[in-house]
């Protein structure tokens, strides 16, 4: 088995799986009907590019395991999300401010990815790039209607946006599995993305008239560790939830 690799595969599948459970906890509780649906579809989007990759992960572990069970059958330590996508919603700008921040991120990643050696990596981020492209419009959108409206819409939204940040240097923290991908043609640094994401989000600030934050308030280094299996409180208590009925009922099939 090629560990570096399902590792890698873990890191992408997780991040996309719990961000969309994140999602997915708005549905029926969004602040309009418009933005209810729309935060349910790309919950699924994510939810249905996190089976792709954990799918991959599986064939390439060569356990058995399908997808299934690497999202219902491992506890906390054993999920590789970055801590970003696991933090509770909070208010809309909150949720809002941290789609954003993953949104530009995580196109510019598959912009890369899709230049992989691996085929089936770069066939995966083909597919998801054109969901993602969407993502990343409609939440800078939305980034700039909150930022550059009431009083009380900007003050939240900065808000938002400085917490958020303090978690977005994980997004760009290389180890030995992404050197290694790397360096083999498989995966991308990335520290590489960190210029293009920074170019977009100061951008987007700046039309919605909000504070881009310091540059090293978002590499804190007490906030990193989930890519490696260390994370917040939070991911056990939303996967307590999420993974109830397969945990309750071991095998239970519809």
């Amino acid at each position: 088995m090629d560990k570096q690799l399902f590792e890698y595969l873990l890191r992408l599948g997780d991040t996309s799986l719990i961000l969309s459970q994140r999602l997915s906890e708005w549905c029926g509780h969004g602040p309009v009907l418009e933005e209810d649906l729309a935060l349910t579809n790309t919950a699924l989007d994510l939810l249905g590019q996190a089976r792709m990759w954990l799918t991959l992960a599986g064939e390439v572990e060569g356990q058995g395991r399908d997808e299934d069970q690497l999202a219902y059958l491992r506890d906390a330590h054993q999920f590789r999300n970055c801590l970003l996508v696991e933090q509770p919603n909070g208010h809309y700008g909150d949720t809002m401010a941290r789609q954003f921040l993953f949104d530009v991120w995580h196109y510019f990643l598959l912009q890369q990815l899709m230049q992989s050696k691996d085929e089936r990596i770069a066939g995966i981020a083909a597919k998801a790039i054109k969901e993602v492209t969407y993502h990343v419009r409609r939440s800078s959108d939305l980034v700039v209607r909150l930022g550059d409206g009431t009083e009380e819409s900007h003050r939240r939204m900065q808000a938002a946006i400085d917490s958020a940040w303090t978690f977005a240097g994980e997004l760009f923290a290389d180890d030995e599995v992404d050197q290694d991908l790397a360096a083999r043609g498989i995966a991308v640094e990335r520290a590489s993305l960190f210029q293009p994401w920074l170019a977009h989000v100061r951008e987007v600030l700046e039309e919605a008239t909000l504070t881009l934050p310091q540059e090293r308030e978002a590499f804190h280094l007490l906030r990193r560790g989930g890519l490696q299996g260390r994370h917040t409180e939070s991911l056990g208590y939303m996967l307590a939830e999420m993974q109830h009925l397969q945990r309750a009922y071991p095998g239970a099939r519809w």
